[in-house]
């Protein structure tokens, strides 16, 4: 098969399945499509995953805008920044592999905690270092949902969805940006990440069974758990670097 039709075939698919999870859960796509297109094509990494990210969150909110908690996702915003930053020298500089292991570890050891806890503070300083490792993390990976979510595992859908999609929106951006001031952002990327874009749409459109039965008080669990698969996931992606 040829490479490229590979990337939009397979490629294709593991985004439709995570624009499905992160349309029910809020996040989720870029556990799922990073570590596989990073098989299939690595030099367009982290750039087209960076692209079907901020293209995900624009549908949320077109449904859910007005649940978005402005305030937490300002906060958060203001960590990813700094993170963000830091992520680009480590794409730069520093093994990602490295970091993923350590990461991964990180959040399996903080759902296993938050798991047994009632709720994680939701507060100006857990967002803003929340903000801070997502966007480490979501830099240098393209995974950069669970720090984010598990701070929000205690809101209801809804929230969580319109929250998320605002801040993944606007960190995708910022993230594309460091990354072509870097030169580490190939045309290529942008090219595959647009392709891409529509496996978007039809993961987000078949997503609505999965939000509705999420609602109905399940969602701390469905947060837990996708978060934990993330930390497998980039477990695995860096050791297999």
């Amino acid at each position: 098969m040829d490479h490229d039709v590979a990337l939009l075939l397979i490629g294709g698919v593991a985004v439709f399945i995570g624009a499905v999870v992160q349309g029910g859960v809020g996040f989720g796509l870029g556990l799922v499509a990073a570590p596989l297109i990073t098989l299939l094509d690595p030099a367009v990494m982290p750039g087209a995953v960076q692209v079907v990210n901020m293209a995900m969150p624009l549908f949320t909110l077109a449904r859910e805008w007005r649940r978005a908690e402005w305030r937490g996702a300002g906060w958060a915003l203001l960590g990813r920044l700094p993170g963000s930053a830091i992520g680009a020298l480590v794409v730069v500089y520093v093994s990602t592999a490295t970091l993923g292991v350590l990461v991964g570890v990180m959040v399996l050891v903080a759902v296993v905690l938050t798991a047994r806890a009632v709720a994680v503070p939701r507060n100006g300083a857990t967002l803003t270092a929340a903000g801070f490792l997502s966007g480490i993390t979501g830099t240098a990976t393209g995974i950069g949902g669970p720090p984010i979510a598990l701070v929000y595992q205690s809101a209801r859908g809804p929230q969580i969805r319109a929250t998320l999609a605002m801040f993944f929106c606007l960190s995708a951006a910022q993230s594309l940006v460091i990354l072509a001031v870097l030169g580490r952002l190939p045309g290529r990327a942008l090219a595959a990440g647009a392709v891409l874009v529509p496996f978007v749409l039809l993961g987000f459109a078949a997503s609505g069974p999965l939000r509705r039965y999420l609602d109905g008080g399940r969602v701390r669990t469905a947060v837990l758990t996708v978060a934990a698969v993330s930390a497998c996931a980039l477990l695995g992606q860096s050791l297999a670097r």
